[in-house]
């Protein structure tokens, strides 16, 4: 699988809500920032998306204009749109921003996400 689809993929496995799904595409040594909080654990990053899932029910993450700005055979990184609504206390929200993501190939040549950065709009 190349970089273009592992980032499909991640996209798909965010949207299962199982951290699992998502943690097979991340690097053991990924990094996320967000824009009111950083990263650097793979267990800060379960615990971070399993607390959104769970304030935001039913959440559906999507993107848009994604962007390859620089790729070699080791890494990729992209840069897109992203757009998430679901539920809070039964009403409906929703929210967008712009976020990056650096892809590696690890030493069994499968793809993994390394960093995301994203802040919303």
């Amino acid at each position: 699988m190349g970089y273009i689809e592992t980032f499909e993929t991640y996209i798909q496995a965010t949207n299962t809500h199982d951290f699992n799904y998502v943690k097979s595409i991340l690097d053991n040594n990924a990094v996320y920032w967000f824009a009111d909080k950083s990263f650097t654990s793979m267990s800060e990053i379960q615990n971070y998306f399993e607390s959104t899932w769970n304030v935001i029910k039913n959440e559906v993450y999507s993107v848009i204009n994604v962007q390859w700005i620089a790729v070699d055979s080791n890494s990729a990184t992209c840069i897109y749109t992203y757009h998430w609504e679901g539920y809070h206390e039964d009403k409906f929200v929703s929210g967008n921003g712009r976020a990056t993501n650096i892809f590696i190939k690890n030493t069994h040549g499968h793809w993994k996400i390394v960093h995301e950065h994203s802040s919303s709009n």
